[in-house]
């Protein structure tokens, strides 16, 4: 299972917060992380294995949307700061769509993503 993870600036502590707190259940399946590049960055530091990608508005956002159209991935946990401005929106709503279109479980925030990591804890 590949899962990817995205967070935006003021949301990649709770990445970091969310991930620790599955961490013992994560290492015990197989689970493979790609992330953006900054929030890789992250996670690796809190002690996560992860595949690293451009940053966010750099292309980042992009390469994962690639990923889903591919149907390289399992699952896409996105931390959206939904009270700022970010300047690759369309980036965003790109990425959106295509997990829409090619049926990819998508998380925007702690509680949705949560909900999806203890189904996936509770099957493998």
């Amino acid at each position: 299972m590949k899962i990817a993870l995205i967070a935006h600036d003021g949301k990649k502590a709770d990445m970091v917060h969310f991930l620790s707190g599955f961490k013992n259940n994560l290492q015990r399946v197989d689970v493979q992380l790609v992330a953006t590049g900054t929030t890789g960055s992250h996670i690796e530091k809190a002690g996560f294995e992860v595949q690293k990608l451009l940053s966010g508005p750099i292309g980042g956002d992009a390469q994962i949307a690639a990923m889903a159209a591919q149907k390289e991935l399992d699952m896409v946990v996105f931390f959206r700061d939904p009270l700022d401005k970010h300047p690759h929106e369309p980036d965003v709503q790109m990425l959106m769509r295509i997990c829409d279109v090619h049926n990819i479980p998508l998380a925007t925030n702690p509680a949705s993503a949560e909900l999806m990591f203890k189904a996936l804890t509770q099957t493998l």
